[in-house]
């Protein structure tokens, strides 16, 4: 009796050709990986490098390990500018959250007159650069040629100055928020457009208001999208540069060195010369950055999945 072999069994080298591995998908993702790995991983190993010596005035420069880090955890100039950040985070993102809320609810209605324009005029801020936004709004603020001292002198009041030191941290606020409600506008709205119609139709049947369809069904649509908007403005927030270092050319006496973490790291890089110490205040606050971004995370997911 002769044994019949299996279909699929492991034949002999002889029997055929050998099946080869193919590498049609490592020829697509390479590229990516060959730019990822330029732009994205290399400075960071570079900035890792550096933060890891100090250059003296005598010895040149020397492997210092962690002392950097060490230092920069107890300056009290980099925890004046996170604590700048945090409050800016705490007070803003909600802000500008809610206000984007409220609009892609407004535009995801219906009952709104001309939603096309409107949107588009809610989105159009994002496509403004962050320089003329800031440089604009500046020059609005300003007491002695802005609109605001323009109001005092029209009008005979005495407004407060929006670049004075209590004031900076909202008028920069203000800015960031002019700028991303409408990014994060069409974030929330494009998750409102992929819910199922049928539900509000089923909602009205039964007699519901447009709040209760909204808190009911809307909302708990929107968790993952709130959730990545809010991911995104933390990271935004802790990432504050751009506004804070163009005012500071019309506030220099406001604005200090440190008044954000990265700003902060960029005078000690460029106005200092202090590159080392700069890598380490800058891995630090990526660091923190990292671990904020993924607690809310998890928070969020978690929150979900209970709901």
């Amino acid at each position: 009796m002769v044994a019949t072999p299996r279909v699929g069994a492991p034949v002999g080298r002889g029997a055929g050709p050998r099946r080869r591995r193919s590498w049609a998908g490592w020829r697509f993702v390479g590229p990516f990986l060959a730019v990822f790995a330029l732009v994205f991983l290399a400075p960071i190993a570079y900035s890792i490098h550096l933060s890891l010596f100090r250059t003296r005035l005598v010895g040149g420069t020397a492997f210092v390990g962690a002392d950097n880090y060490l230092a920069a955890l107890g300056d009290p100039r980099f925890w004046s500018a996170f604590g700048n950040v945090a409050v800016f985070l705490v007070v803003q993102v909600p802000i500008m959250l809610f206000l984007s809320l409220l609009v892609a609810l407004a535009i995801d209605s219906g009952r709104l007159y001309g939603t096309s324009f409107f949107r588009i005029s809610v989105f159009l801020p994002y496509a403004v650069p962050a320089v003329v936004a800031t440089l604009m709004w500046g020059f609005m603020y300003g007491t002695r040629f802005g609109l605001v001292g323009d109001l005092n002198e029209t009008l005979g009041v005495s407004l407060p100055d929006p670049l004075s030191s209590g004031l900076i941290l909202a008028s920069i606020g203000n800015i960031v928020t002019w700028e991303f409600v409408g990014y994060n506008m069409l974030i929330l709205y494009s998750a409102l457009r992929v819910v199922n119609p049928s539900l509000y139709e089923a909602a009205e049947i039964d007699g519901a208001s447009q709040l209760r369809i909204v808190y009911a069904i809307k909302l708990p649509a929107l968790r993952g999208a709130l959730l990545i908007a809010t991911i995104f403005s933390i990271i935004g927030s802790f990432q504050l540069f751009n506004e804070p270092s163009i005012l500071r050319t019309l506030a220099p006496n406001v604005i200090t060195t440190y008044l954000t973490p990265n700003l902060y790291a960029y005078s000690l890089s460029f106005d200092g010369q202090q590159f080392n110490y700069s890598a380490s205040v800058a891995i630090v606050m990526g660091v923190i950055t990292m671990i904020v971004a993924y607690v809310v995370q998890l928070r969020g997911m978690r929150n979900g999945d209970r709901a």
